[in-house]
């Protein structure tokens, strides 16, 4: 479904990179915070959110994580702020969910299945890392399956959908359409759905050009007028994937918890360089970004006065 005006989501650190992968990935809550603030100035009209243990960058998904950062970002910026319920793949569903249940966010992130979660094919590009986890963290994804059950999904769903929390329905390949399908049909979504296609993760659904066309047609025949339609490139992926989808009428997402990159070979200095480097390119394509208010129209939120943080 097309739009006057292109979201731009920011990614601001994630639960997939290391510490030792980029000086530039935020760990601590002083540096999430900076780095989403400094994202949504440049232009990213929601930040979509995780947080790290300060010590080591280990993710970590307690509220209380959550909590050193997310008020400090809701006062110095308008954007709206998503939080995941995906977490890490090593959690389960219950700890996932924690965050989103006790701030109720405008947006929080839904994995829309489960998939294999290969990132141990990193482990060929770093030699040295400066904490013991990251390793064991990459190694441990031959043998893992990121779940996330028709129960999980509906365990989500039902312990935020009376926050009126929106949700980011992460797609990372094109059963999971289906699955969204599955809960709409049953009445436990309600649209506008914004729905974030994942390319080029190892398990999910690859970064062809015909990939992203194949996504966007089957979302467009099973949800029609219904949905607002996002994607996200891994890695090297990240820009093109971008330059399509808003081509294409689409929205984009960014941010190091996605790419480390800036370039071939550049590791990209800060969220916000990413950030500004998608915005040029919608703006050279003729296309406005939208801002964080116009997000909150396109996607019917809540407001950024209703969450509880």
């Amino acid at each position: 479904m097309s739009q006057d005006k292109v979201i731009i989501t920011c990614a601001i650190t994630g639960a997939i990179h290391t510490p030792s992968m980029s000086p530039h990935l935020p760990i601590t809550p002083e540096h999430i915070t900076r780095e989403a603030v400094a994202a949504a100035e440049a232009g990213a009209a929601i930040l979509h959110l995780h947080a790290r243990d300060p010590d080591n960058g280990k993710p970590d998904q307690t509220p209380e994580a959550f909590a050193r950062f997310l008020p400090e970002v809701k006062r110095s910026t308008n954007a709206v702020i998503n939080i995941t319920s995906g977490g890490s793949p090593y959690m389960r569903v219950e700890e996932r969910v924690k965050p989103a249940a006790q701030f109720k966010p405008e947006v929080a992130s839904l994995n829309m299945g489960s998939i294999n979660f290969g990132l141990y094919h990193l482990l060929n590009k770093y030699k040295e890392f400066k904490f013991d986890w990251e390793r064991e963290h990459l190694e441990a994804t031959r043998d893992l399956v990121f779940r996330n059950s028709f129960k999980d999904i509906e365990y989500i769903l039902s312990t935020c959908y009376d926050n009126g929390t929106r949700f980011e329905f992460e797609c990372y390949d094109i059963a999971h359409l289906y699955n969204l399908a599955h809960f709409a049909d049953r009445g436990l979504v309600k649209a506008p759905f914004f729905v974030q296609s994942v390319f080029g993760l190892l398990g999910g659904i690859g970064t062809h050009p015909e990939d992203v066309i194949h996504m966007r047609r089957t979302a467009d025949r099973l949800f029609g007028a219904d949905y607002r339609w996002s994607v996200l490139g891994a890695g090297a992926s990240q820009f093109r994937i971008a330059a399509q989808s808003v081509a294409m009428g689409g929205n984009v997402r960014v941010g190091l918890e996605d790419s480390l990159w800036a370039g071939k070979g550049r590791l990209a200095q800060s969220n916000a360089e990413q950030v500004r480097s998608v915005r040029q390119m919608i703006e050279g394509l003729g296309m406005q970004v939208a801002t964080p208010d116009d997000a909150r129209r396109i996607l019917q939120l809540k407001g950024g006065d209703q969450v509880a943080f």
